[in-house]
């Protein structure tokens, strides 16, 4: 017990008390260098959540609210060249495609209100000018096309009573109204004056009247939006940021048959919620698609200012036939017989138009679809597919290609004469590509900062922390078992010292005792008893 005593009294002297304080030090650097390869990510990623979420005056919300990109859309326009011959002969239609046709696009959201509930409430501002030395072509050029409002409308009376049709038919007919039109591609992507929508104006009741007087592809779209976009900021639940919430009030579309499909939880495409993996599916909501766009993950890419991104693209099977994809079946809510293979209907909301959608050149559908009209090339993915790149750790959009083709599902009407010999055919109209080739540099130098720094700060920390703990600890510990090993020593020789000078004194001691006084003054003995 005196020995264990007498060990502690050694190792905590003052003279080896300042190497346990460097063992303690040691000690925190390791445990901080377990915390930093524990946590360190978790860190990061809240601080990126509370850096992104949209509020004013914040980067993000500054770029998302008018984005620093100048999107691009191209067009390119079926011409159909031998209308007459099909018409009259039942010729196999012979299409051109003309194009691009390409427009600069300006986007913006305006009237911005922030919500209680982490949402912010805007409306889309979109502006295209024309670029005519990027397109191969002019606006004013003419072509010949399908009439749409005209084949609209008799396709829509293939099941109403035949007295109508034959009404219709001797409208048509007073009217001069054909089944193929010659319009300028302005007129027929802006608008132009059609006059079976103008006497639809006079004629069909306020509640069924449609909400523009002229007719085209993009009408309506060059400006500031009506629709009201209810989208999260990401303050309170990061899961949702970019999530559109309400459309219009709406939460949910009323056209499906599921609440699934009728969801609108999806991004308009520039951001998505952060912290994305390769398992990830995103999803893109856009009024005129009247669904839910799944994308899921294709390959990892570099993107312009080397940041690395995910691209992602649509299933295979997204508009697959319900025998190839029966989850497809919610989309077809007046039953068979629904859409061709690789086609998707959207007639509910666009005013009953048998409108069909489909990837441009029929990529990924019927290829006999295809092949009921001559002049369009087979699809070729690099120029076909729909795809978007995305930084994963940011959500943030980088490039985007936007393909869509424009089809209308034509239906044979024998009581109306002018199409009484026009088959049931999907018509090609056109097709577009619309997004953005990349970020500006700042906004990609920003994101190399964002996404490279935080995992090589990471790997610096951990090696400084490691090291120097260990370094420390193995230092302190050797030095302390040696100082302590040292004064052990020290101890030992103090002790034998001091035994031998007692030793000398017993031994002197005893000498007295015994009456033996060498050295003494002999004159001086003391008297004996």
């Amino acid at each position: 017990m005196h020995n264990k005593r007498k060990l502690c009294d050694k190792l905590t002297s003052s003279f080896l008390r300042k190497w346990w304080v460097v063992i303690v030090i040691s000690l925190i650097l390791l445990l901080s260098g377990v915390l930093v390869a524990c946590f360190f990510n978790a860190w990061v990623n809240f601080f990126i959540d509370h850096h992104i979420t949209l509020k004013e005056g914040g980067q993000v919300f500054d770029m998302w609210r008018k984005p620093p990109v100048q999107p691009v859309i191209r067009v390119y326009v079926y011409n159909v060249t031998n209308a007459d011959d099909f018409l009259n002969n039942g010729d196999k239609p012979i299409l051109d495609e003309l194009g691009p046709f390409v427009y600069v696009e300006e986007w913006e959201k305006v009237n911005l209100t922030f919500n209680d509930n982490g949402t912010v409430t805007f409306n889309q501002r979109k502006t295209y000018r024309f670029d005519p030395d990027q397109s191969e072509g002019d606006e004013n050029d003419m072509v010949v096309v399908p009439n749409i409002p005209m084949l609209s409308a008799t396709s829509q009376s293939k099941h109403a009573a035949r007295f109508l049709r034959l009404a219709m038919a001797s409208i048509m007919d007073i009217l001069k109204i054909k089944p193929f039109v010659e319009v300028s591609v302005g007129q027929l992507l802006w608008g132009y004056e059609d006059p079976l929508l103008k006497l639809a104006k006079d004629v069909v009741p306020k509640e069924q009247k449609l909400p523009y007087e002229e007719f085209g592809l993009l009408y309506g779209k060059n400006g500031t939006s009506k629709d009201l976009v209810t989208v999260f900021t990401g303050a309170g639940d990061i899961t949702k940021f970019g999530l559109v919430d309400k459309y219009n009030g709406m939460s949910h579309l009323p056209h499906w048959k599921t609440e699934k499909c009728n969801s609108i939880a999806g991004s308009d495409g520039s951001l998505f919620p952060p912290h994305i993996t390769k398992n990830t599916t995103l999803h893109v909501f856009d009024k005129d698609l009247c669904r839910l766009l799944p994308l899921v993950f294709k390959d990892e890419v570099d993107t312009r200012g080397g940041v690395r991104g995910y691209r992602f693209t649509p299933p295979e099977n997204v508009f697959a036939e319900i025998e190839k994809n029966p989850e497809n079946e919610c989309f077809c809510p007046s039953g068979p017989p629904c859409a061709p293979h690789g086609l998707f209907n959207v007639s509910l909301c666009q005013f009953d138009s048998p409108v069909m959608l489909s990837f441009p050149h029929f990529y990924l559908a019927d290829p006999k679809l295809r092949e009921a009209v001559e002049g369009i090339s087979e699809p070729d993915p690099e120029k076909h597919s729909f795809w978007l790149d995305v930084q994963p750790t940011m959500g943030v959009s980088l490039r985007a290609q936007a393909r869509v083709q424009i089809n209308l599902a034509v239906s044979q009407v024998i009581d109306i004469k002018q199409v009484a010999t026009f088959p049931d055919i999907v018509f090609p109209i056109m097709w577009f590509e619309d997004g953005i080739s990349g970020l500006p540099e700042p906004v990609t130098n920003l994101l190399n900062l964002a996404t490279t720094v935080p995992p090589v700060a990471r790997s610096v920390l951990l090696y400084v922390l490691f090291i120097a703990g260990l370094l420390l600890l193995l230092v302190s510990v050797t030095c302390l078992v040696r100082k302590s090993g040292r004064q052990e020593t020290l101890s030992l020789e103090g002790t034998a010292h001091y035994a031998a000078n007692d030793e000398k004194k017993s031994k002197s001691n005893g000498q007295s005792n015994g009456h033996k006084y060498p050295g003494s003054n002999p004159g001086f003995i003391p008297d004996r008893p």
